[in-house]
């Protein structure tokens, strides 16, 4: 048996098997939206790799303070669906500017407002993701460890035009992200606006989880053969 196909298999199971456990995470980060001059808004993206919707009511975010009571509400979207993506833009203090940001958002990514990508935001004074280094903690503040952050990620000095991508499925502030978005590597792309490399709202579907969990299966096959 080729000994490249069983290594493939086990990381594609133990990799599938960390996805499961955690179900929800922060898949891409992008610190330096901010400065970018079509939308002007630092984001990050949430992703259910469950098989079943999350309800993120009353969800907040705080960055590397990591404080529940300084944390801010996360608004517009209440529910993500199973294998769903969703970003989520940062706002004035005020939340007035939300649609503009996220029309804007839409056309500088995929040229168009009408693009169907859930997006969600959050505002408010206190938060604010650092170009040089930061956190994303999400908190349920209904959840039985409000305190305790439901996901996490660390990321250093941003990279304009390109965001910060996931690939090792972190839920944790010990290990910084460092992977940035390259065109064709892990549905990457480069925007509409020509400015920026990402993913966002692009995640596998829920039937390639489907599949991915088939590896089971088929390690015990190889495992057979060898």
């Amino acid at each position: 048996m080729n000994k490249t196909l069983m290594i493939t298999a086990v990381l594609t199971v133990t990799s599938t098997l960390t996805l499961q456990a955690q179900s929800l995470l922060i898949t891409e980060v992008y610190s330096a939206g901010s400065g970018n001059g079509t939308y002007a808004a630092d984001w990050f993206e949430v992703t259910n790799f469950s098989a079943s919707p999350i309800d993120i009511t009353g969800w907040k975010v705080d960055d590397n303070s990591q404080s529940p009571a300084a944390s801010v509400a996360l608004v517009g979207v209440t529910s993500i669906a199973a294998g769903q993506s969703v970003v989520f833009l940062e706002g004035n203090a005020t939340g007035t500017n939300l649609a503009t940001i996220n029309n804007a958002f839409k056309t500088a990514w995929f040229g168009t407002t009408t693009w169907p990508i859930i997006l969600g935001n959050y505002y408010g004074s206190g938060i604010g993701l650092s170009s040089t280094s930061d956190q994303v903690n999400l908190f349920n503040p209904n959840g039985a460890t409000p305190s305790t952050p439901v996901a996490s990620v660390q990321f250093g000095a941003a990279t304009t035009g390109k965001t910060f991508q996931n690939p090792g499925f972190l839920n944790d502030v010990s290990t910084p992200l460092t992977t940035l978005s390259s065109v064709g590597v892990d549905g990457s792309f480069l925007a509409s606006n020509g400015q920026e490399t990402g993913s966002p709202g692009l995640v596998p579907e829920p039937s390639t989880i489907v599949c991915l969990l088939g590896g089971l299966g088929m390690v015990g096959m190889f495992r057979r053969r060898i």
